[in-house]
């Protein structure tokens, strides 16, 4: 569960390395009591780079949007099991929702699935 003012990991070659969520898209603002709208795997948000390798395209301070692929809170699916990370992590997207970066490290929920982020999900070494 991500929600504004988090950090996290980016998990692609894009030359990002920690970003920081700026907003939200869509998300909830009622569940467990909370008013801040919080993210989950597969939601979409907007994230300021807080730091990049040097010589990268990205540079800190640039904005881009990006899409959640690793959360440390248990997600729960339909078969009863819940899946979760060990880091919050977010791959960099374009406007039409395809990666920045060419690779992707580590895991990504089997949740990218269903929000038809196909690239992502065809990209990354293990699909959990």
């Amino acid at each position: 569960m991500l929600q504004q003012e988090s950090r996290c990991e980016v998990a692609d070659n894009s030359g990002a390395k920690i970003a920081y969520v700026i907003r939200v898209y869509g998300g909830s603002t009622r569940r467990d009591g909370q008013t801040r709208r919080t993210a989950y795997v597969g939601d979409r948000v907007l994230i300021s780079v807080k730091k990049a390798l040097p010589g990268a395209d990205i540079k800190p301070g640039d904005k881009s949007k990006a899409v959640i692929v690793r959360s440390k809170k248990p997600t729960r699916r339909r078969d009863g099991s819940y899946v979760a990370f060990d880091t919050n992590a977010v791959v960099l997207i374009s406007d039409e929702g395809n990666p920045k970066g060419t690779r992707i490290f580590g895991p990504v929920a089997r949740e990218l699935r269903d929000r038809n982020y196909m690239k992502i999900v065809s990209l990354a070494p293990e699909v959990v």
